[in-house]
């Protein structure tokens, strides 16, 4: 006889708050786990994304020419700086979806466990992924002041600003690792999806610099408002864009729903296929 897992918000937060000490030792080892062995351990979350950050800003800033805002005398660090801040962003976004659909082939042996809440997988995948975010926040902080960059008290909004994209992943990872047990090509194609995404957002060029037409294309790329929003907080000064976030928001939790209420009536045949 087949196990019923609810559906609904107010189990899915009961579950999150009975599970929480057995989630965090779950993100604690996957994100140690990872650099496990290596002599330079977590540094190496750092190693990445500066390298890309090197390679991304000699190629748009020195090749291309590329300029924020316009301005021709801008610098390389200040390039750098708005570059970087883009590339954390989907990097969150990008690790949390390549990821998804392994989950839980990856982790057969807690499908057989009819006690293991296997819907914690994807929060763990998240605040893994989380943790690596705010490593290379602090590495984008601790530039902008070793560089003389101005930081606007917007920054504390970030965490809001993220919030919709926060709800769009976890939805989306739901979906992902269920779909992911049945159909083992689809790491395949979100690896290929994710990439485009990168080029598809605002992070290696200016938004404005687009024609009106493609700009509304590039607004239904989860990754873009947040990027954004962050660069207008944190480095311009800018105001918050409450109505495109509240939009975002009612996006964000009605993919945050579908995609746990998509994995709760999925699970059941889990067992028969990993």
């Amino acid at each position: 006889m087949s196990t019923f897992h609810p559906a609904t918000p107010t189990a899915m937060l009961k579950g999150l708050l009975r599970h929480h000490e057995l989630l965090r030792e779950l993100v604690k080892r996957d994100f140690i786990g990872r650099y496990k062995g290596s002599m330079l351990g977590v540094v190496w979350s750092l190693f990445n994304p500066l390298l890309m950050l090197a390679i991304y800003t000699f190629v748009f800033s020195v090749a291309f020419k590329a300029r924020w805002g316009g301005h021709s005398d801008e610098s390389k660090i200040a390039f750098a700086i708005v570059l970087f801040s883009g590339i954390i962003v989907h990097s969150f976004f990008a690790e949390c979806l390549n990821r998804a659909p392994a989950l839980i082939t990856s982790h057969a042996n807690y499908v057989k466990k009819v006690v293991f809440p296997l819907e914690i997988l994807p929060w763990m995948a998240l605040f893994s992924a989380l943790l690596h975010f705010m490593v290379s926040f602090c590495v984008l902080l601790a530039f902008c002041l070793g560089s003389g960059v101005s930081i606007h008290l917007g920054i504390l909004l970030v965490p809001l600003a993220l919030l919709p994209l926060i709800l769009i992943v976890m939805g989306m990872s739901w979906i992902l690792a269920s779909l992911g047990v049945y159909l083992r090509d689809l790491s395949q194609v979100i690896g290929m999806l994710a990439t485009i995404s990168l080029f598809l957002a605002p992070v290696f060029y200016p938004i404005e610099q687009l024609p009106p037409a493609y700009r509304s294309i590039l607004v239904w790329n989860p990754i873009t408002l947040p990027v954004l929003q962050l660069r207008d907080l944190m480095l311009w000064g800018k105001p918050f864009q409450w109505q495109p976030w509240a939009l975002s928001l009612v996006v964000g939790a009605l993919i945050f729903q579908a995609g746990y209420w998509w994995f709760q009536k999925s699970r059941r045949g889990f067992a028969d296929v990993v």
